[in-house]
């Protein structure tokens, strides 16, 4: 794992291009657009160079090597994602109302930063170190921290008695789906193109789920 203090460490390479005169987020952010269009593979250091407008030694002096890029990258898209879904969790006393919360926050982030949300939907699918990285730092600990809460939703009745691999399939796979704007948008090709309400598309998804994977708590 690269830190600030490693970067600061080295120098940076001249080269072909000038040292990067973009600030730490948008260096992360032009490397988070490559790896979502290209997938990690075609991304080369090179074409990152190209991008970033800087010599091609600078992904490895700065962060040490492509998939240390690769994580700094992640990081930076998904770190405070936890510290959000945990204070929807502790906003309600009602497991109902604390599971909804949540998936809401998922759905409108997942609408909302579409690169990322194509990443995550590429590497799930690859059998890889990176699925490790991204299993271990984000999705458990995602999932662990709703886990209580619908296990005792099911207990209620009130989540159908299904294996966690369906669940996790239902409430993620969705939100997953959100980075899908060129097929959504061949289902109705007479209306013209617009850009959508990110939130809106979110809560009409979310609610949908919802609706459809929570029962109404019996009084």
């Amino acid at each position: 794992m690269t830190d600030g203090n490693r970067s600061a460490a080295r120098p940076l390479s001249r080269g072909r291009y000038a040292p990067a005169q973009l600030d730490e987020s948008e260096i992360l952010r032009r490397g988070l657009e490559a790896f979502a269009e290209l997938g990690y593979a075609a991304t080369t250091v090179r074409e990152l160079a190209r991008r970033l407008e800087v010599s091609h030694n600078f992904i490895n002096d700065r962060y040490g090597s492509k998939g240390d890029f690769w994580r700094a990258v992640v990081d930076f898209a998904l770190l405070d994602g936890q510290k959000e879904f945990d204070h929807r969790l502790a906003e309600s006393r009602d497991d109902g109302e604390r599971l909804r919360g949540v998936i809401v926050e998922l759905y409108r982030r997942s609408a909302n930063a579409s690169a990322m949300n194509r990443l995550l939907a590429d590497e799930s699918t690859r059998d890889s170190d990176r699925l490790d990285y991204l299993h271990e730092r984000f999705i458990k600990p995602f999932w662990n921290s709703i886990e209580p809460t619908i296990a005792r939703l099911t207990a209620a009745g009130r989540i159908p008695r299904v294996p966690s691999r369906v669940l996790y399939t239902a409430i993620t796979g969705p939100a997953l789906a959100l980075a899908h704007d060129p097929v959504a948008e061949r289902l109705n090709p007479a209306t013209p193109a617009a850009e959508p309400d990110r939130n809106s598309l979110a809560d009409a998804l979310s609610s949908l789920v919802l609706d459809g994977l929570l029962r109404p708590s019996v009084s």
